[in-house]
Protein backbone atom coordinates (compact mmCIF):
# COMPACT_ATOMS: atom_id res chain seq x y z
CA UNK A 1 0.00 0.00 0.00
CA UNK A 2 1.14 3.55 -0.51
CA UNK A 3 1.92 6.17 2.45
CA UNK A 4 -0.87 8.31 3.15
CA UNK A 5 -0.06 12.29 1.83
CA UNK A 6 -1.21 13.13 5.25
CA UNK A 7 1.49 11.20 7.34
CA UNK A 8 4.31 13.79 5.40
CA UNK A 9 2.37 16.62 6.65
CA UNK A 10 4.35 18.53 9.77
CA UNK A 11 2.89 18.20 12.69
CA UNK A 12 -0.09 20.89 13.22
CA UNK A 13 -0.79 21.09 9.30
CA UNK A 14 -4.20 20.18 7.95
CA UNK A 15 -5.28 18.92 4.68
CA UNK A 16 -7.56 20.96 2.97
CA UNK A 17 -10.25 18.79 1.18
CA UNK A 18 -12.04 20.30 -2.64
CA UNK A 19 -14.41 22.20 -1.41
CA UNK A 20 -11.92 24.54 0.94
CA UNK A 21 -9.72 24.58 -1.49
CA UNK A 22 -12.26 26.09 -4.06
CA UNK A 23 -13.16 28.24 -0.90
CA UNK A 24 -9.74 29.69 -0.45
CA UNK A 25 -9.09 29.98 -3.91
CA UNK A 26 -12.59 32.14 -4.37
CA UNK A 27 -11.69 34.20 -1.63
CA UNK A 28 -8.00 34.89 -3.14
CA UNK A 29 -9.62 36.02 -6.65
CA UNK A 30 -12.32 38.02 -4.60
CA UNK A 31 -8.90 40.35 -3.33
CA UNK A 32 -7.43 40.13 -6.79
CA UNK A 33 -10.32 41.23 -8.73
CA UNK A 34 -12.37 43.59 -6.45
CA UNK A 35 -15.66 45.27 -8.57
CA UNK A 36 -15.21 48.99 -8.92
CA UNK A 37 -18.77 50.55 -7.35
CA UNK A 38 -20.75 52.29 -9.52
CA UNK A 39 -21.07 56.15 -8.47
CA UNK A 40 -24.45 56.64 -6.72
CA UNK A 41 -26.52 60.20 -7.33
CA UNK A 42 -26.77 61.86 -3.84
CA UNK A 43 -30.10 62.79 -3.59
CA UNK A 44 -31.99 63.79 -0.48
CA UNK A 45 -34.31 67.16 -0.02
CA UNK A 46 -33.85 70.72 -1.45
CA UNK A 47 -35.09 72.92 1.58
CA UNK A 48 -35.07 76.71 1.89
CA UNK A 49 -37.22 79.72 2.75
CA UNK A 50 -38.77 79.19 5.98
CA UNK A 51 -37.23 75.51 6.55
CA UNK A 52 -39.60 74.68 3.66
CA UNK A 53 -39.29 72.30 0.56
CA UNK A 54 -38.70 72.22 -2.77
CA UNK A 55 -41.91 69.78 -4.27
CA UNK A 56 -43.29 68.39 -7.39
CA UNK A 57 -46.85 69.67 -7.33
CA UNK A 58 -49.40 66.22 -6.39
CA UNK A 59 -46.52 64.38 -7.22
CA UNK A 60 -47.08 64.33 -10.60
CA UNK A 61 -44.56 63.26 -12.71
CA UNK A 62 -45.70 64.91 -16.28
CA UNK A 63 -44.18 67.22 -18.10
CA UNK A 64 -44.99 70.58 -16.94
CA UNK A 65 -46.03 70.18 -13.78
CA UNK A 66 -45.31 73.06 -11.37
CA UNK A 67 -42.03 72.88 -9.28
CA UNK A 68 -43.32 74.85 -5.76
CA UNK A 69 -42.12 75.46 -2.17
CA UNK A 70 -43.84 73.00 0.53
CA UNK A 71 -43.88 72.04 4.06
CA UNK A 72 -41.12 69.29 4.15
CA UNK A 73 -42.89 65.52 4.52
CA UNK A 74 -40.47 63.03 2.73
CA UNK A 75 -42.20 62.47 0.20
CA UNK A 76 -40.81 61.46 -3.17
CA UNK A 77 -41.64 64.79 -4.59
CA UNK A 78 -39.57 66.21 -2.46
CA UNK A 79 -36.61 63.85 -2.96
CA UNK A 80 -33.96 65.16 -5.76
CA UNK A 81 -31.08 63.56 -7.33
CA UNK A 82 -27.95 65.17 -7.86
CA UNK A 83 -25.81 62.96 -10.39
CA UNK A 84 -23.09 64.85 -11.47
CA UNK A 85 -24.07 65.78 -14.71
CA UNK A 86 -25.35 69.67 -14.14
CA UNK A 87 -29.09 68.17 -13.24
CA UNK A 88 -31.50 67.90 -10.25
CA UNK A 89 -33.97 65.30 -10.74
CA UNK A 90 -37.16 64.23 -9.00
CA UNK A 91 -39.53 61.36 -9.97
CA UNK A 92 -37.98 60.89 -12.92
CA UNK A 93 -37.94 64.19 -14.58
CA UNK A 94 -35.54 67.19 -14.43
CA UNK A 95 -35.63 70.62 -13.19
CA UNK A 96 -36.55 72.50 -16.02
CA UNK A 97 -36.87 76.80 -16.76
CA UNK A 98 -40.19 77.29 -18.61
CA UNK A 99 -39.87 77.87 -22.24
CA UNK A 100 -35.91 77.85 -22.24
CA UNK A 101 -36.53 81.82 -20.96
CA UNK A 102 -33.60 83.50 -18.87
CA UNK A 103 -35.77 86.69 -18.02
CA UNK A 104 -36.71 87.10 -14.12
CA UNK A 105 -39.74 85.34 -13.18
CA UNK A 106 -39.64 82.46 -15.34
CA UNK A 107 -41.49 79.40 -13.95
CA UNK A 108 -39.66 76.51 -13.09
CA UNK A 109 -40.94 73.04 -13.76
CA UNK A 110 -40.94 69.17 -13.74
CA UNK A 111 -39.55 67.59 -17.72
CA UNK A 112 -38.44 65.01 -19.51
CA UNK A 113 -34.66 65.12 -19.28
CA UNK A 114 -32.85 66.61 -22.39
CA UNK A 115 -29.25 67.88 -21.52
CA UNK A 116 -30.45 71.46 -22.57
CA UNK A 117 -29.69 74.38 -20.57
CA UNK A 118 -32.69 75.35 -19.36
CA UNK A 119 -31.74 72.35 -17.44
CA UNK A 120 -28.38 73.15 -15.93
CA UNK A 121 -27.58 73.54 -12.22
CA UNK A 122 -25.19 74.85 -10.27
CA UNK A 123 -24.81 74.39 -6.73
CA UNK A 124 -22.89 77.12 -5.00
CA UNK A 125 -20.93 76.84 -2.00
CA UNK A 126 -23.00 80.29 -0.73
CA UNK A 127 -25.86 77.79 -1.51
CA UNK A 128 -27.52 79.47 -4.21
CA UNK A 129 -28.79 77.07 -7.10
CA UNK A 130 -27.56 78.84 -9.74
CA UNK A 131 -29.36 78.71 -13.38
CA UNK A 132 -25.87 79.36 -15.65
CA UNK A 133 -27.61 79.88 -19.00
CA UNK A 134 -29.65 82.77 -17.71
CA UNK A 135 -26.93 83.54 -14.73
CA UNK A 136 -29.66 83.28 -12.47
CA UNK A 137 -30.53 81.66 -9.23
CA UNK A 138 -33.45 79.01 -8.46
CA UNK A 139 -35.95 81.88 -6.38
CA UNK A 140 -39.43 81.32 -4.24
CA UNK A 141 -41.85 84.33 -5.69
CA UNK A 142 -42.34 87.03 -3.75
CA UNK A 143 -40.84 86.32 -0.54
CA UNK A 144 -43.28 84.21 0.33
CA UNK A 145 -43.21 81.02 2.48
CA UNK A 146 -46.81 80.09 2.09
CA UNK A 147 -47.33 76.45 0.68
CA UNK A 148 -47.57 75.97 -3.23
CA UNK A 149 -45.73 79.11 -3.55
CA UNK A 150 -44.06 78.18 -7.18
CA UNK A 151 -40.32 78.46 -7.93
CA UNK A 152 -39.03 80.85 -10.56
CA UNK A 153 -35.31 82.25 -11.67
CA UNK A 154 -34.61 85.94 -10.88
CA UNK A 155 -31.19 87.42 -10.93
CA UNK A 156 -29.42 86.38 -8.33
CA UNK A 157 -29.98 89.03 -4.90
CA UNK A 158 -28.66 86.60 -2.15
CA UNK A 159 -31.62 87.16 -0.46
CA UNK A 160 -33.35 84.07 1.94
CA UNK A 161 -35.59 83.61 -0.77
CA UNK A 162 -32.46 81.73 -3.35
CA UNK A 163 -31.05 80.12 -0.28
CA UNK A 164 -31.18 76.55 -0.56
CA UNK A 165 -29.43 73.42 1.78
CA UNK A 166 -29.19 70.75 -1.43
CA UNK A 167 -27.69 67.50 -2.13
CA UNK A 168 -24.02 67.55 -2.96
CA UNK A 169 -23.48 66.08 -6.46
CA UNK A 170 -23.20 62.34 -7.04
CA UNK A 171 -20.05 63.19 -9.54
CA UNK A 172 -18.38 65.95 -11.11
CA UNK A 173 -19.72 69.02 -12.62
CA UNK A 174 -22.53 69.66 -10.53
CA UNK A 175 -21.11 71.74 -7.81
CA UNK A 176 -18.59 74.67 -7.75
CA UNK A 177 -17.01 74.08 -3.81
CA UNK A 178 -13.76 76.73 -5.62
CA UNK A 179 -15.84 79.39 -6.11
CA UNK A 180 -13.72 80.68 -9.10
CA UNK A 181 -11.28 78.77 -12.01
CA UNK A 182 -8.70 81.17 -11.63
CA UNK A 183 -6.61 80.01 -8.23
CA UNK A 184 -4.40 82.48 -6.30
CA UNK A 185 -0.66 81.58 -7.66
CA UNK A 186 -2.08 82.36 -11.40
CA UNK A 187 -3.78 85.66 -10.32
CA UNK A 188 -0.64 86.78 -8.52
CA UNK A 189 0.98 85.27 -11.90
CA UNK A 190 -0.78 87.79 -14.02
CA UNK A 191 -0.55 90.85 -11.66
CA UNK A 192 2.97 90.39 -10.55
CA UNK A 193 3.04 94.33 -9.86
CA UNK A 194 -1.05 95.31 -8.89
CA UNK A 195 -1.97 97.56 -6.17
CA UNK A 196 -2.36 95.92 -2.50
CA UNK A 197 -5.99 97.27 -2.80
CA UNK A 198 -6.78 94.48 -5.46
CA UNK A 199 -6.59 91.96 -3.29
CA UNK A 200 -7.80 87.74 -4.41
CA UNK A 201 -9.95 87.34 -1.68
CA UNK A 202 -12.11 90.37 -2.49
CA UNK A 203 -12.69 89.07 -6.02
CA UNK A 204 -13.56 86.04 -4.60
CA UNK A 205 -16.13 87.83 -2.16
CA UNK A 206 -17.26 89.46 -4.76
CA UNK A 207 -18.46 86.43 -6.86
CA UNK A 208 -21.59 85.55 -5.29
CA UNK A 209 -23.15 88.49 -6.43
CA UNK A 210 -22.96 87.27 -10.07
CA UNK A 211 -22.44 83.04 -9.56
CA UNK A 212 -22.93 82.64 -13.50
CA UNK A 213 -19.62 84.15 -14.25
CA UNK A 214 -16.97 82.02 -15.22
CA UNK A 215 -19.23 79.10 -14.33
CA UNK A 216 -21.04 78.84 -17.68
CA UNK A 217 -20.81 76.26 -20.15
CA UNK A 218 -17.73 73.62 -20.01
CA UNK A 219 -14.46 74.56 -18.67
CA UNK A 220 -12.62 75.95 -21.46
CA UNK A 221 -15.45 78.63 -21.86
CA UNK A 222 -15.36 79.24 -18.05
CA UNK A 223 -11.50 80.33 -18.00
CA UNK A 224 -12.29 81.72 -21.68
CA UNK A 225 -14.68 84.31 -19.69
CA UNK A 226 -12.31 84.64 -16.63
CA UNK A 227 -9.41 85.54 -19.05
CA UNK A 228 -11.49 88.04 -20.79
CA UNK A 229 -12.36 89.65 -17.48
CA UNK A 230 -9.15 90.15 -16.32
CA UNK A 231 -7.49 91.12 -19.57
CA UNK A 232 -10.16 94.17 -19.79
CA UNK A 233 -9.39 94.73 -15.88
CA UNK A 234 -5.95 95.28 -16.44
CA UNK A 235 -6.01 97.46 -19.57
CA UNK A 236 -8.35 99.38 -17.85
CA UNK A 237 -6.12 99.87 -14.47
CA UNK A 238 -2.82 99.39 -15.53
CA UNK A 239 -2.46 96.02 -14.29
CA UNK A 240 -4.74 96.52 -10.99
CA UNK A 241 -1.97 99.36 -10.07
CA UNK A 242 -4.89 102.31 -10.46
CA UNK A 243 -7.73 102.10 -8.09
CA UNK A 244 -9.22 105.90 -9.00
CA UNK A 245 -9.23 107.54 -12.55
CA UNK A 246 -5.09 109.16 -13.14
CA UNK A 247 -6.79 112.60 -14.98
CA UNK A 248 -8.57 114.70 -11.91
CA UNK A 249 -9.45 117.03 -14.77
CA UNK A 250 -11.97 115.21 -15.76
CA UNK A 251 -13.65 114.39 -12.13
CA UNK A 252 -16.40 117.50 -12.36
CA UNK A 253 -17.83 116.16 -16.07
CA UNK A 254 -19.45 113.02 -14.58
CA UNK A 255 -22.44 114.11 -13.20
CA UNK A 256 -25.41 114.40 -15.04
CA UNK A 257 -27.31 117.10 -13.84
CA UNK A 258 -30.57 115.73 -16.04
CA UNK A 259 -31.11 112.89 -13.73
CA UNK A 260 -33.92 113.07 -11.15
CA UNK A 261 -31.45 112.61 -8.33
CA UNK A 262 -28.74 114.93 -9.64
CA UNK A 263 -25.40 114.63 -7.40
CA UNK A 264 -25.77 114.51 -3.93
CA UNK A 265 -22.38 113.48 -3.57
CA UNK A 266 -21.07 116.35 -4.98
CA UNK A 267 -20.39 117.38 -8.74
CA UNK A 268 -17.00 116.06 -9.14
CA UNK A 269 -17.53 112.87 -7.28
CA UNK A 270 -18.39 110.39 -9.62
CA UNK A 271 -14.86 109.46 -11.35
CA UNK A 272 -13.34 106.54 -12.81
CA UNK A 273 -12.82 103.62 -9.61
CA UNK A 274 -12.34 100.11 -9.43
CA UNK A 275 -11.00 97.70 -11.70
CA UNK A 276 -13.86 98.61 -14.81
CA UNK A 277 -13.28 102.31 -13.68
CA UNK A 278 -17.01 102.73 -12.81
CA UNK A 279 -17.68 106.72 -13.62
CA UNK A 280 -20.97 109.41 -13.87
CA UNK A 281 -23.58 109.35 -11.33
CA UNK A 282 -26.11 107.09 -13.32
CA UNK A 283 -23.92 104.47 -13.52
CA UNK A 284 -22.73 104.57 -9.89
CA UNK A 285 -26.80 104.62 -9.50
CA UNK A 286 -27.69 101.56 -11.78
CA UNK A 287 -24.63 99.76 -10.13
CA UNK A 288 -25.37 100.77 -6.32
CA UNK A 289 -29.28 99.78 -6.99
CA UNK A 290 -28.20 96.10 -8.24
CA UNK A 291 -25.77 95.35 -5.57
CA UNK A 292 -28.17 97.06 -2.92
CA UNK A 293 -25.54 99.76 -1.49
CA UNK A 294 -25.73 103.33 -1.95
CA UNK A 295 -23.20 104.27 -4.76
CA UNK A 296 -24.81 107.07 -5.48
CA UNK A 297 -24.80 108.73 -1.92
CA UNK A 298 -21.06 107.32 -1.47
CA UNK A 299 -19.44 106.34 -3.90
CA UNK A 300 -16.36 106.21 -1.99
CA UNK A 301 -16.88 102.81 -0.99
CA UNK A 302 -15.56 101.72 -4.49
CA UNK A 303 -11.93 103.04 -3.96
CA UNK A 304 -12.27 101.82 -0.08
CA UNK A 305 -13.70 98.50 -0.76
CA UNK A 306 -11.88 95.69 -2.53
CA UNK A 307 -15.12 93.36 -2.76
CA UNK A 308 -17.04 96.52 -3.56
CA UNK A 309 -14.90 97.03 -6.31
CA UNK A 310 -14.70 94.13 -7.39
CA UNK A 311 -18.43 93.70 -7.79
CA UNK A 312 -19.03 96.96 -9.94
CA UNK A 313 -16.43 95.36 -12.33
CA UNK A 314 -18.62 92.42 -12.48
CA UNK A 315 -21.62 94.21 -12.51
CA UNK A 316 -21.24 96.02 -15.59
CA UNK A 317 -19.42 92.98 -16.70
CA UNK A 318 -22.63 90.87 -16.47
CA UNK A 319 -25.35 92.82 -17.21
CA UNK A 320 -24.52 96.24 -19.49
CA UNK A 321 -24.07 96.10 -22.94
CA UNK A 322 -22.42 99.68 -23.23
CA UNK A 323 -21.98 100.67 -26.31
CA UNK A 324 -22.02 96.88 -27.81
CA UNK A 325 -24.81 94.81 -28.12
CA UNK A 326 -24.31 92.31 -25.70
CA UNK A 327 -22.95 92.60 -22.43
CA UNK A 328 -19.21 90.93 -22.31
CA UNK A 329 -20.98 87.62 -20.37
CA UNK A 330 -23.10 86.66 -23.09
CA UNK A 331 -19.65 87.60 -25.17
CA UNK A 332 -17.50 84.92 -24.36
CA UNK A 333 -20.62 82.33 -22.97
CA UNK A 334 -22.55 82.50 -26.53
CA UNK A 335 -18.57 82.38 -28.12
CA UNK A 336 -19.02 85.76 -30.10
CA UNK A 337 -15.77 86.47 -29.10
CA UNK A 338 -13.02 88.23 -27.12
CA UNK A 339 -13.35 91.27 -29.35
CA UNK A 340 -17.20 91.92 -28.19
CA UNK A 341 -15.89 92.07 -25.12
CA UNK A 342 -13.58 95.30 -26.05
CA UNK A 343 -17.24 96.66 -28.28
CA UNK A 344 -19.18 96.74 -25.04
CA UNK A 345 -16.60 98.25 -22.70
CA UNK A 346 -15.12 100.81 -25.27
CA UNK A 347 -16.28 100.20 -28.59
CA UNK A 348 -17.43 103.42 -29.04
CA UNK A 349 -13.46 104.78 -28.75
CA UNK A 350 -10.88 101.73 -29.80
CA UNK A 351 -13.36 99.50 -32.08
CA UNK A 352 -13.75 99.72 -36.09
CA UNK A 353 -10.17 101.02 -36.58
CA UNK A 354 -10.89 104.08 -34.18
CA UNK A 355 -7.70 103.23 -31.31
CA UNK A 356 -6.02 99.80 -32.96
CA UNK A 357 -3.30 100.15 -30.37
CA UNK A 358 -5.63 100.13 -27.27
CA UNK A 359 -7.47 97.07 -29.21
CA UNK A 360 -3.78 95.16 -29.60
CA UNK A 361 -3.12 95.95 -25.67
CA UNK A 362 -6.37 94.63 -24.82
CA UNK A 363 -6.01 91.51 -27.11
CA UNK A 364 -2.35 90.90 -25.99
CA UNK A 365 -3.13 90.48 -22.40
CA UNK A 366 -6.34 88.57 -22.77
CA UNK A 367 -4.07 85.82 -24.64
CA UNK A 368 -1.62 86.00 -22.19
CA UNK A 369 -3.90 85.27 -19.38
CA UNK A 370 -5.62 82.27 -21.62
CA UNK A 371 -2.43 80.83 -21.64
CA UNK A 372 -1.77 81.37 -18.09
CA UNK A 373 -5.04 78.72 -17.68
CA UNK A 374 -4.18 76.65 -20.26
CA UNK A 375 -7.08 77.32 -22.78
CA UNK A 376 -7.08 78.69 -26.45
CA UNK A 377 -7.97 82.49 -27.09
CA UNK A 378 -10.78 81.47 -29.20
CA UNK A 379 -11.85 83.06 -32.39
CA UNK A 380 -12.67 86.95 -33.60
CA UNK A 381 -10.41 88.27 -30.93
CA UNK A 382 -10.86 92.15 -32.49
CA UNK A 383 -13.27 94.19 -33.12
Amino acid sequence: MSTSLAGRLPTGRSVLGPSAVFAVLAALLATLFVATPTARAADGQISGLAGKCVDVAGANNANGTAVQLYDCNGTGAQRWSNPGDGTLRALGKCLDVVDRSTADGAAVQLWDCSGSANQQWVVTAARDIVNPAANKCLDVRGNSSANATRLQIWTCTGGANQKWNAPASGGGGGTNPSGFVVSESQFNQMFPGRNGFYTYSGLVAALSSYPGFANSGGDTVKRQEAAAFLANVSHETGGLVYVVEQNTANYPHYCDWGQPYGCPAGQAAYYGRGPIQLSWNFNYKAAGDALGIDLLGNPWRVEQDAAVAWRTGLWYWNTQNGPGTMTPHNAMVNQAGFGQTIRSINGSLECDGRNPAQVQSRVSKYQQFTAILGVGPGANLYC
